[in-house]
C-alpha cells in the first residue's frame, strides 16, 4: 500500500512541478513581484503548500477511514467506492457526515473561489501569450496598444470556451480526478526543461525550443497509452489511470524535450543574444479617460504636433478621441524590438543584478535541499511494513496541526502585515476620494 503512495507521490511531483513552470500566471506574479521578495516568497510557498497534500489529506482521509462504517456516516450503511474515491468526493462526504449540509455548501463556495481565481489568472495567462507573443510578434507587429488589448479581450474569451469545452468533455467521458492527476504530468511537463534551457543556456536553438517540447509530448503519450494497453489490454479510462504508466509517461514527458532540445541545438548550433530579453515591450490600455490625464492634458498645438499615423517614422505618437466633451491623451513609445541591441539599456542597476544573482544561488541551493527533503529524506524511511505506534502516531497529527496554522498565518496574516504600508497608502486614498467627492 505505501508503495502505491510513494508512486502517486512521485507522478503528482511531476504534475505539480509542470503545474508552477509551466503556467504563465506563475511567471506572470514573478515578474511583477519586488526583486527581493520573488525568491523568498515562493520559498515560503513551497513549505506552505505541504499543509494541503499531508495535512488535509492526513485529516480527511483518516477521518472517512473511521467514520464509513459507522451510524454518524451519512450514506450509511454505503461505503465509499473507488469510483467515488477517484472523484474526488471523501471530503464532502466527510464534512456532510460530521459537520451537515452547511459544510458541504461551504466547502463549494471555497472551491468555488479557488477555481475562479486560478481561471481568472489562466485567462489572463493565455489572453496576453495570445495578443503579445503571437499576434503583435508574427502577424501585425506594428498594431496599436488598442489594437492588441482588443485582440487580449478575444483571447479570454476564447479560453474560457476552451476549458468549458474541454472540462465538458471530461465529464461526458467520465474522467475523473485521479484521471486528471496522471494526465497532467504527461500533458504539461514537455515544456519543464526547454523553459530552463531557454533562460540558462544561449546555446539552445529556436528550433529546438519548438520541437523539443512537441516531441516530448508525442513520446511522453506515446508511452503512457502503450503501456496502458500492455498491462490492461485496452486503452479506456480506466487503464489510461493505472500507476505505472502514468508515472513512466510523466518520466518520458519530462527527460525527453530536454534530450530533442540539446540533440536539435547541437546539430543546428546558433547563439542567442541575451538582451533580446530587454526588447520585450508593454502595452497600456489608454481607452478610458482619467482624472490625471485631463488635468494634464497638452495644448492644441502640442497635440496637433503628436498626432501622427501608426504607419509614420516618428518615435512617438498621441492617439486622441474625444469622450463626453474632455480629449484623452495617451502617448505610445517606439517598440523596443526596433531598438538595436547595442543601444539597450538594462532596467536594473550593477547592485540590484548582483542581487538577482545571489538569489539565484540562494534558490538553486533550496530546490535541491527541497527534492531532497520531500522525496527522499520524509517519506522513503517510511517505505517498509511499518504500522505507526501510538507515539508516532501522535507525534505526526501533532506536527501536521502545526503545519496547518503556520500555513494560515503565512497565507493569510502576514501578507497583511507584510503589506500594512500599501493597505494604509490606499485606505487613505479612498477616503481622501470619499471625502473630496463631497
Amino acid at each position: 500500500m505505501f508503495g502505491t503512495a510513494v508512486l502517486f507521490g512521485l507522478v503528482l511531483k511531476f504534475g505539480n512541478l509542470a503545474l508552477v513552470v509551466m503556467d504563465t500566471a506563475f511567471w506572470q506574479k514573478s515578474f511583477a513581484s519586488e526583486v527581493h521578495s520573488t525568491v523568498p516568497a515562493y520559498d515560503l510557498v513551497s513549505i506552505v503548500i505541504i499543509a494541503v497534500p499531508w495535512c488535509t489529506g492526513t485529516i480527511i482521509g483518516l477521518s472517512a477511514r473511521a467514520i464509513e462504517k459507522t451510524p454518524i456516516w451519512f450514506d450509511y450503511p454505503n461505503t465509499l467506492t473507488a469510483t467515488q474515491v477517484n472523484r474526488g468526493l471523501v471530503m464532502p462526504y466527510v464534512l456532510r457526515s460530521l459537520l451537515g449540509k452547511g459544510a458541504t455548501n461551504g466547502l463549494l463556495v471555497l472551491i468555488f473561489m479557488a477555481i475562479t481565481s486560478t481561471v481568472s489568472s489562466s485567462m489572463i495567462a493565455v489572453s496576453s501569450i495570445i495578443s503579445l507573443d503571437f499576434f503583435r510578434t508574427y502577424i501585425n507587429p506594428r498594431a496599436s496598444d488598442r489594437k492588441t488589448l482588443q485582440v487580449s479581450h478575444w483571447g479570454v474569451v476564447f479560453h474560457g470556451c476552451f476549458m468549458a469545452g474541454f472540462a465538458i468533455m471530461l465529464q461526458y467521458a467520465g474522467a475523473t480526478n485521479n484521471w486528471s492527476t496522471y494526465f497532467r504530468p504527461i500533458i504539461a511537463c514537455p515544456g519543464i526543461l526547454p523553459i530552463i534551457l531557454t533562460l540558462l543556456w544561449s546555446g539552445q536553438t529556436k528550433l529546438a525550443a519548438i520541437l523539443g517540447p512537441i516531441l516530448g509530448l508525442f513520446s511522453g503519450l506515446a508511452t503512457w497509452l502503450a503501456l496502458s494497453w500492455y498491462w490492461s489490454g485496452e486503452i479506456t479510462i480506466e487503464s489510461t489511470q493505472l500507476q505505472m504508466p502514468g508515472l513512466y509517461g510523466a518520466i518520458v514527458s519530462f527527460f525527453s524535450p530536454g534530450l530533442y532540445s540539446v540533440i536539435i541545438s547541437l546539430a543546428w548550433p546558433s547563439r542567442f543574444d541575451w538582451r533580446e530579453f530587454l526588447r520585450i515591450d508593454l502595452i497600456e490600455d489608454n481607452s478610458e479617460p482619467s482624472s490625471s490625464l485631463q488635468s494634464k492634458l497638452p495644448s492644441s498645438e502640442a497635440v496637433n504636433e503628436g498626432l501622427r499615423t501608426e504607419n509614420g517614422s516618428e518615435k512617438g505618437s498621441y492617439l486622441a478621441s474625444a469622450e463626453s466633451g474632455s480629449l484623452a491623451i495617451s502617448p505610445r513609445t517606439q517598440l523596443k524590438s526596433q531598438v538595436p541591441l547595442d543601444e539597450v539599456v538594462h532596467p536594473f542597476d550593477e547592485e540590484t543584478i548582483r542581487h538577482i544573482k545571489r538569489w539565484f544561488k540562494i534558490a538553486s541551493i533550496y530546490f535541491v535541499v527541497n527534492v531532497l527533503v520531500t522525496i527522499v529524506l520524509w517519506p522513503l524511511p517510511l517505505y517498509r511494513d511499518y504500522i505507526f505506534t501510538k507515539s508516532f502516531f501522535s507525534g505526526w497529527v501533532t506536527v501536521a496541526i502545526i503545519w496547518h496554522f503556520a500555513a494560515m498565518l503565512a497565507v493569510i496574516v502576514y501578507p497583511i502585515y507584510d503589506g500594512r504600508h500599501e493597505i494604509d497608502r490606499a485606505l487613505r486614498g479612498m477616503a481622501k476620494e470619499l471625502k473630496w467627492k463631497r
